[in-house]
């Protein structure tokens, strides 16, 4: 059961990075994060392979830098049997992204990369125990968050997001 949060908690974590990635519907290629800066907040759910599903809800503050191609994110997010604190920073080139993360509570982190077009990101975020594919759309002043990973206790997650 133990493992099985870990796993969980780290699948999380990486979701959490990915929503630092949403833009906003401005040109993502040219300055992906510009009009991302501020709180963002919501909920969402949390599948494991299990048939385990839980509610968590999620508080974001974006500080956008280099023209909207640097990103520093901190992300707080809570379920009945968990929290995590995330940061992150992610840099953007040529509709490229890349960057870092790390989970303060547990010690965890990891790289994520990935594509931007308008609206839509499409990222890998990886760390030593999981890899997870995420989806991100970005429509005015909300943000929707899908991920997936195989061959772990983790199964998915959906996250919707709104600006304060």
């Amino acid at each position: 059961m133990i493992k099985l949060l870990a796993v969980a908690r780290g699948a999380v974590a990486g979701i959490a990075v990915a929503i630092s990635l949403a833009p906003t519907l401005a040109s993502a290629q040219s300055a992906p994060f510009a009009g991302l800066a501020g709180v963002w907040s919501g909920t969402g759910s949390i599948s494991l392979a299990s048939g385990t599903r839980e509610r968590i809800k999620c508080r974001a503050t974006y500080a956008v830098g280099e023209d909207g191609h640097a990103l520093q994110q901190t992300l707080r997010c809570a379920s009945d049997s968990y929290r995590f604190e995330l940061s992150s920073n992610v840099h953007a080139s040529g509709g490229q992204i890349s960057g870092t993360w790390a989970e303060a509570t547990r010690g965890v982190n990891g790289a994520l990369q990935g594509r931007a077009q308008a609206g839509l990101f499409q990222v890998v975020v990886s760390s030593p125990t999981f890899t997870a594919n995420l989806t991100l759309t970005t429509r005015g002043n909300r943000q929707t968050v899908k991920i997936s990973s195989e061959g772990t206790e983790f199964s998915g997650v959906t996250i919707a997001l709104a600006r304060s």
